[in-house]
C-alpha cells in the first residue's frame, strides 16, 4: 500500500490543490464562495475552470462529467471530453467557466413524478463548489445539482443544500439570541457507517434473484448462521482483508476518511465507517464510497451487496446516520457546554431535535422508506418501524427535574434553572448506547439507525434539517419578543419537555410491550411498510413546514411521492416476476427430476423385494409431490396478482395491491419452495444455497 498521507485525495481538486493553482485573489473569491455562499462571476468561473482542467489532464483525465444524484438512488453522469479544435487543426484540452458552472443532460428519462412531460427533455446541471471535484478512472467529475428547465428540483441534492440552508439560517438567530455574534454560519455534519454482504460472484451470477433484485428470493436456512456471534469483530479472511485493503485505498486517493472496517453480525456481512463532514459533502462521498465498493469487489471476484435484507433468517444492512451541527467557528451545538450558559444552549438545541422528531417522526419514517428496508425494520438487528429518541438515564433525569421544577437529583441536588449557576455540567457518553433505538444521543450527535444500506443519505438529512429548523424558528419567533430572556427560555425548555416527552424512551425497542405501550398509550405512529409511510408526505402539516422552510415546491413534494411510491411497485414487480420465472424454470424442474429419480428407486427396489417398505422414498416422494402442486399454485397464484397489479393504472391502489396481495403471495410461493429444497439433494438443486452463498468466500 501507497504511504497514506501521500495518496489521500491525490485525485481531488481541494482546498490544497486550489490554493497552489488559482491565483490568490482567485483562490480567495473563491473561497468566500464557497463558506459564504457568495455569488461566482464569469471570471473566476473560467480561472477555476481553467486550473482544473490543468490539473486533470495532469491526472489522466480525457473526459469531465457534472455528476449529479436523480431520483434514481444512484448517481448518473455524461462525459464530454476536454478536446476542442485549435485554428491549425490540432487537439488542445480546454475546460471553459460555463461548462464548469452549468451542464444540459437530457432530462427527458429520469423520474419526475409528473413534474414535467416526456418530450420536455431540457434538464440543468448547477455545480455545487462546496462539494470538490474529483477524478475518477479518466474522468473529472463535478458535483452538481439537477434542476427541470422550470427550475424544479430533479435531485437529492437540491432540497438537501435548501434544508442545509433552512437550518442555518435559524440557528444564526437563536446563537444571536445567546450573544453569539463572530458565528456566520451553522452547519450539519454527518458520518455514515455502511454495512454491506460479500459473496463470491461466480456464485451470484448463478442466482437469478441476485442479479435482477440485489436480493435471495428464496433460500432456506442453513445449519448454521449468526447464532454463534462469532462472527462478528471476528477476524477477517484474507480474500475479504484484501479487498478492505484495495477500498481503503482508492477511497483515500478521493479523499474519503475511511476509518474504521470490521466484521458486522451477520456471517459475510462487513462495516465501513468514516469521518464526519458537511452534510452534503458526506452525502455526495458516500455515493461514491457505494460505488467504488462494487467495483473494488468485482475485482477480486466478489460482489458487494448493498440490499436491506440479501438473505434471510440473518441480520440486514442499515446505514446509521450519526448527525451533529455546529458552527464556523468550531463549536457543536449538540456537545454539553462548560458553563451554566452553554449548556443552556446545548438544550435549546437540544429541545429543537426532540420537538422535530416527535412533530415529523412521520418524515423521519418515511425519508428511509423502501421495498428494502421493509424487510429490515422491526427485526432483531433494526430499530422498529415506531420512531422514538434515547437520551440516556442522566440527561433524562435532567429533563425530568426542569420539567417538574424539581431539584436535579444529580451532583447537590439542586433545583434547575438556566442561565444561573446552579445549572450542572452534562457530562458525555454517562450512559450506555441503546442499539435498539431508531434516534439515539451519543454524547454530541445523534444516531439515526433506520436508513437503509442502499440508501442516499440525502433524504433522511434534508427532513431531519428540516424539522429542526422549524423548531428552531418557532424557538426564536418566541424568544425574541422575551422580556426576560432566561426566564423565557426556561419556560420554553420546560413546556417542550411537557408536549414531546412522549417520543423519548430509553428501553428495549424490540420489546413487543414497547410497540404496544408507543401506539396504543403515547399516540406515536408505526408506519410498517413503505406505502403507509409515503402517504404521511402529503399530510398538510408535512407540506406546510417543508414549503416554508424552502425545502421543497409543492410540486416537487407531490411528484416525490409518486416517484417513490412508482418505485417501491416496480422494484416489487421486479421481485415477483424474478420469482415466477425461478420457479417454473429452475425450481420446479429440480423439484420434479429428484422426485422422479426417487420414485424409480421405488420401483428399482420392490423389483429385487417386493416386501421392502420403502417408506422413507414413498415419504419423500409423497411430500415433494404435495410441494411441487403447493409450488405450482402459488406461481400460479403470483402470476395472475400480477398481471391484476399492472391493470391498475393510479401508483396509491398498485402499491396497496403490493402491499396486501402480491407480498403475501410471494412469503406463499417462497415457503413452498425452500421447504422443497430441504428435501431435494443438493446435487439436483439449481442454484447454490444459503450455506454457500453465506460461508463461500
Amino acid at each position: 500500500m501507497s504511504c497514506i498521507p501521500e495518496v489521500f485525495a491525490s485525485k481531488v481538486f481541494d482546498d490544497k490543490m486550489m490554493r497552489s493553482r488559482l491565483p490568490k485573489d482567485a483562490y480567495q473569491s473563491l473561497h468566500r464562495t464557497i463558506e459564504e455562499g457568495s455569488p461566482l462571476n464569469q471570471e473566476l468561473a473560467n480561472a477555476v475552470a481553467s486550473a482544473m482542467c490543468a490539473w486533470a489532464v495532469e491526472n489522466g483525465a480525457t473526459h469531465f462529467t457534472h455528476w449529479f444524484q436523480p431520483l434514481t438512488g444512484i448517481t448518473a453522469e455524461k462525459h464530454d471530453s476536454f478536446v476542442n479544435p485549435a485554428p491549425d487543426g490540432r487537439a488542445i484540452m480546454e475546460f471553459s467557466g460555463k461548462e464548469l458552472i452549468q451542464g444540459e443532460p437530457d432530462a427527458s428519462s429520469f423520474p419526475s413524478g409528473g413534474l414535467r412531460a416526456t418530450f420536455e427533455a431540457r434538464g440543468y446541471t448547477a455545480w455545487d463548489p462546496t462539494s470538490y471535484a474529483f477524478i475518477k478512472e479518466k474522468t473529472l467529475c463535478i458535483p452538481t445539482a439537477f434542476c427541470s428547465y422550470g427550475g424544479e428540483a430533479l435531485d437529492k441534492k437540491t432540497p438537501l443544500l435548501r434544508s442545509m440552508e433552512a437550518i442555518n439560517r435559524q440557528s444564526l438567530r437563536i446563537l444571536k439570541l445567546f450573544g453569539n455574534e463572530s458565528v456566520k454560519r451553522v452547519t450539519t455534519n454527518v458520518g455514515p457507517e455502511q454495512e454491506y454482504f460479500l459473496v463470491d460472484r461466480e456464485m451470484y451470477l448463478k442466482r437469478k434473484d441476485l442479479r435482477y433484485s440485489g436480493r435471495t428470493l428464496f433460500g432456506a436456512k442453513p445449519p448454521k448462521g449468526q447464532e454463534l456471534d462469532d462472527h462478528y469483530f471476528g477476524s477477517i479472511k484474507p480474500r475479504v482483508q484484501a479487498f478492505m485493503e484495495e477500498l481503503n485505498e482508492e477511497l483515500w486517493k478521493l479523499g474519503i476518511y475511511a476509518k474504521t472496517e470490521h466484521n458486522e453480525v451477520a456471517p459475510a456481512q462487513h462495516e465501513l465507517a468514516v469521518i464526519y463532514t458537511t452534510t452534503n459533502v458526506a452525502t455526495d462521498k458516500n455515493q461514491l464510497t457505494m460505488e467504488v465498493m462494487k467495483k473494488v469487489a468485482r475485482r477480486h471476484g466478489l460482489v458487494c451487496l448493498l440490499h436491506e435484507k440479501p438473505f434471510a433468517g440473518v441480520n440486514g444492512s442499515g446505514k446509521h446516520n450519526n448527525w451533529s451541527i455546529s458552527t464556523d467557528t468550531g463549536i457543536n451545538l449538540l456537545s454539553p457546554g462548560e458553563t451554566p450558559h452553554e449548556n443552556a444552549q446545548f438544550l435549546l438545541f437540544l429541545m429543537a431535535v426532540i420537538q422535530a422528531v416527535d412533530d415529523y417522526q412521520d418524515l423521519l419514517r418515511l425519508s428511509v422508506a423502501s421495498a428494502g428496508n421493509d424487510h429490515r425494520l422491526g427485526a432483531n438487528e433494526a430499530p422498529p418501524a415506531v420512531i422514538s429518541i434515547f437520551l440516556g438515564d442522566e440527561l433524562t433525569a435532567v429533563l425530568d427535574a426542569i420539567e417538574k421544577d424539581a431539584p436535579y437529583a444529580g451532583a447537590e441536588k439542586k433545583q434547575l434553572k438556566l442561565g444561573v449557576d446552579v445549572l450542572p455540567k452534562f457530562p458525555r457518553d454517562s450512559t450506555d448506547r441503546n442499539r435498539t433505538s431508531p434516534f439515539a444521543f451519543t454524547g454530541n450527535k445523534f444516531e439515526f439507525r433506520m436508513v437503509g444500506s442502499s440508501d442516499s443519505i440525502a433524504c433522511p438529512n434534508m427532513m431531519l434539517n428540516a424539522a429542526v429548523a422549524d423548531a428552531l424558528m418557532q424557538f426564536a419567533d418566541v424568544l425574541e419578543k422575551a422580556d426576560d430572556f432566561n426566564s423565557c427560555l426556561h419556560d420554553l425548555i420546560k413546556n417542550t419537555i411537557i408536549a414531546h416527552k412522549r417520543i423519548i424512551f430509553n428501553g428495549n425497542g424490540y420489546d413487543d410491550a414497547w410497540i404496544k405501550e408507543a401506539t396504543e398509550k403515547r399516540g406515536l405512529l408505526n408506519l410498517r411498510t413503505t406505502p403507509d409511510a409515503l402517504q404521511k408526505l402529503l399530510d398538510e402539516k408535512n407540506i406546510k413546514m417543508l414549503l416554508g422552510q424552502g425545502v421543497f415546491a409543492e410540486c416537487e413534494l407531490r411528484s416525490r411521492y409518486e416517484i417513490q411510491l412508482e418505485n417501491y411497485v416496480r422494484t416489487v414487480r421486479i421481485e415477483a416476476l424474478t420469482m415466477t420465472d425461478m420457479a417454473r424454470r429452475e425450481i420446479q424442474p429440480a423439484v420434479m427430476a429428484f422426485s422422479a429419480d426417487a420414485a424409480k428407486g421405488i420401483t428399482a427396489k420392490k423389483a429385487i423385494d417386493q416386501s421392502v417398505a420403502c417408506k422413507y422414498e414413498m415419504k419423500l416422494v409423497k411430500r415433494l409431490g404435495v410441494l411441487s402442486d403447493c409450488i405450482d399454485t402459488a406461481t400460479d397464484e403470483l402470476e395472475e396478482a400480477v398481471t391484476v397489479l399492472d391493470s391498475l393504472e393510479n401508483v396509491t391502489f398498485q402499491a396497496l395491491h403490493i402491499r396486501d396481495i402480491i407480498i403475501p403471495k410471494m412469503a406463499e410461493l417462497r415457503a413452498a419452495c425452500d421447504e422443497a429444497e430441504t428435501l431435494t439433494a443438493s446435487s439436483y438443486w439449481p442454484f447454490p444455497t444459503y450455506g454457500d452463498l453465506l460461508f463461500g468466500v
